[in-house]
């Protein structure tokens, strides 16, 4: 039986992304989501999947590869040699999804950088340190006596 999909998480995100890597064949959004079903035991719509910014980008650089490679497919065969083939394949498709992915974050870092200084905020002032999470227990019998002012 398969459920209706959770929330995506980063990590089901990522998995997405690299199955369109490796991706062989014609992209469509339902061979896609059909090919999540089977990865994650999860169905997403299409609009959920479109939503997310790292799988639309990948959907559409793998759908312009796939276009490109058709018009200059080689019979691949069977054996290491087409073994190698598909992994270098995947291996360009892969870096050419994270190039994207490297530009996006860069165009976003000088958009904050902008309303940063716009703001009047220096450089040293955005480079300190986050502030140490507090991991420790609360004491129990401390929370309950603040909380309901008896014992």
């Amino acid at each position: 039986m398969v459920r209706r999909g959770k929330n995506l998480t980063d990590d089901a995100i990522e998995q997405i992304v690299r199955l369109l890597d490796g991706w062989e064949g014609k992209l469509t959004w339902e061979a896609l989501i059909d090919a999540i079903v089977t990865r994650l035991h999860c169905r997403y719509t299409r609009q959920a999947l479109h939503k997310h910014e790292r799988i639309r980008t990948a959907y559409a650089l793998r759908k312009k590869s796939l276009g490109r490679q058709k018009d200059t497919a080689v019979s691949r065969g069977s054996g290491p040699l087409a073994d190698a083939m598909a992994r270098i394949a995947r291996l360009e498709a892969e870096n050419q999804r994270l190039e994207a992915e490297n530009q996006r974050l860069l165009e976003q870092f000088v958009v904050w950088a902008y309303n940063a200084h716009t703001r009047g905020l220096n450089k040293e002032f955005l480079s300190q340190p986050l502030p140490r999470v507090n991991r420790g227990q609360t004491e129990t019998s401390k929370l309950a006596k603040t909380t309901t002012g008896k014992r």
